[in-house]
């Protein structure tokens, strides 16, 4: 991404916007507020709405420093803002929604965070200080889960703990010549993983409710940020791994489920005797093939020898079947959901914890 003419103007700030039109007023007003002596430029990149949003942005563009970029139909949010970025002039580039859940009221923090040394500084919600108002439990679970996966595959984003914020300033120079291609709307992911940057600070700050119009998350931002995470962690092989480990996963499956029938429908023993010997037979047949196949590159870099992985790899998985265990028993009888989508969550987050613990304490993955 090249950067743009020379100007004055200290601040640009883009607005991705899709049908945004009842939000566009409240939240021009409330960044004029907020940066009030402070040459910026707001950049509305709108994806053609047809509720009439960039016809009055066009309008408060005679009162505030607002400028529109107009595009052909519905192409994106990530993209937009890498448009936006390419128009923009200022010194110090940012983004935030449109939708008033980002609040500009935290511009200034980030902004000084940038002038006191900061090449990119996040608004957070998952810091002391943050959060998210008026999420239930399936959303905050899915926002875990995503953070999660970007964690494992994408180690740049390891100590940050809001990398996936839709709501971040940064200098000009981190991503000046870079050549972005997002795809879905994390477009954060993206810049941390190419940018040119040092030091990343974060700001905390409440994530609000909508207060008009729709939600755009939907199954096709979900697929589109899978897909993302699956384009940026090519190169470190980190989702590579960790789809490795979960096919050495679903293999002790069948090791469990066949070796339990075969002890309790041949050898005639009882079942829960034979539950044991078929989940210790697949943690040791997991062990085998993720010793070979998933981290064999990283067995002479562990510092420990194959006894001692093998035991840790046990002991952690244990506590896996735990962490799966207690979502079906918690998500069922707690909380009233189907049994079976328990079941599934909790594999999941049991799938999570033992890649995450078994390449960090087993085989030392960095």
């Amino acid at each position: 991404m090249s950067s743009g003419d020379a100007s004055s103007v200290e601040l640009s700030l883009v607005v991705p916007t899709y049908n945004e039109r009842e939000n566009l007023i409240s939240l021009v007003k409330d960044i004029h507020q907020a940066l009030s002596g402070l040459s910026y430029e707001l950049i509305v990149v709108d994806d053609n709405s047809p509720d009439g949003t960039a016809e009055l942005a066009e309008r408060l563009a005679s009162k505030y420093p607002i400028r529109v970029v107009r595009r052909g139909g519905k192409k994106g949010l990530a993209t937009a803002v890498v448009e936006g970025c390419q128009q923009a002039v200022g010194r110090v580039l940012g983004v935030i929604d449109a939708d008033l859940q980002h609040p500009p009221g935290v511009i200034p923090d980030l902004l000084s965070e940038i002038w006191q040394g900061a090449d990119i500084a996040i608004a957070t919600r998952y810091s002391e200080g943050g959060g998210t108002k008026g999420w239930g439990l399936w959303r905050r679970l899915i926002s875990k889960v995503a953070r999660g996966l970007a964690h494992l595959s994408l180690p740049v984003t390891k100590k940050i703990e809001d990398p996936l914020s839709g709501f971040f300033l940064l200098r000009r120079e981190v991503i000046e010549d870079i050549a972005l291609k997002p795809t879905g709307y994390k477009i954060l992911l993206e810049v941390l993983v190419k940018g040119n940057f040092d030091k990343v600070a974060t700001v905390p700050y409440v994530f609000r409710d909508r207060a008009r119009g729709s939600s755009k998350f939907g199954f096709g931002e979900l697929t589109g940020y899978l897909r993302h995470l699956y384009c940026l962690s090519e190169a470190d092989k980190g989702i590579k791994r960790f789809l490795r480990f979960c096919a050495v996963g679903a293999s002790g499956v069948g090791v469990n489920m066949g070796l339990l029938w075969g002890l309790t429908e041949l050898a005639g023993l009882p079942y829960m005797l034979s539950a044991v010997f078929a989940i210790e037979t697949a943690i040791l047949s997991n062990f085998i093939l993720n010793e070979l196949w998933t981290f064999r590159d990283l067995r002479t870099s562990s510092g420990k020898g194959i006894l001692s992985r093998a035991l840790r790899f046990n002991l952690l998985c244990g506590l896996g079947v735990g962490i799966n265990l207690s979502a079906l028993y918690g998500l069922t009888e707690i909380f009233g959901f189907p049994y079976l989508l328990s079941n599934l969550i909790g594999i999941a987050a049991a799938t999570l914890w033992n890649f995450g613990a078994n390449a960090r304490w087993t085989w030392k993955m960095r």
